[in-house]
């Protein structure tokens, strides 16, 4: 196993200054480009990971940590990121989105995890039994997936303006 949770909380913490860096007082075009019908802008990305610092990532901790009887997490709902983001900026959410990842790390590291916890278990909908240690596995990896995502919505809205460097570009012939 690769997991140490130190190791983890290390890139959780900094992926708010990441997404800050590489998205505040950007134009719209590339706060809101995408890859098409059905996929999400950063905009919508930084929704999207605000819900999850409100409604999955500690509180499913708790769900696998405290001495409950119903070990069943409340399934995610993928679309719950658009109300969230009604009304509000880019710089709103990078901002949100720091505030909570802050609280969410303070109350993480309050709970002082032993090895033993690790291997405690929550049920999610989908995948069954799932211990501690890969819900936080899952939680640093989400994150530089979107991290990834940006850059690649990025990159490809200005596929066709880089002209023939095109072919050196992977991330640009993958389709």
């Amino acid at each position: 196993m690769n997991f140490e949770l130190q190791k983890s909380t290390a890139i959780l913490e900094r992926s708010p200054q990441v997404f800050d860096t590489l998205l505040r007082d950007l134009p719209d075009d590339w706060k809101f480009a995408n890859e098409g019908p059905e996929s999400w802008s950063p905009f919508e990305v930084m929704a999207h990971l605000i819900f999850g610092e409100l409604t999955d990532w500690i509180p499913r901790c708790r769900i696998i940590l405290n001495n409950i009887e119903n070990k069943n997490f409340t399934p995610f709902d993928m679309t719950g990121h658009k109300k969230l983001a009604k009304g509000k900026s880019m710089e709103n959410l990078l901002d949100e989105f720091s505030m909570l990842r802050k609280k969410n790390l303070e109350e993480l590291r309050s709970w002082n995890i032993s090895e033993s916890d690790l291997n405690k278990t929550g049920i999610h909908s989908e995948f069954g039994e799932i211990t501690l240690h890969q819900h936080l596995s899952t939680w640093v990896i989400h994150d530089l997936s979107h991290i990834n995502q940006i850059s690649r919505v990025m990159v490809k809205h200005y596929r066709e303006d880089v002209g023939p460097w095109k072919r050196y570009f992977s991330i640009l012939r993958s389709e």
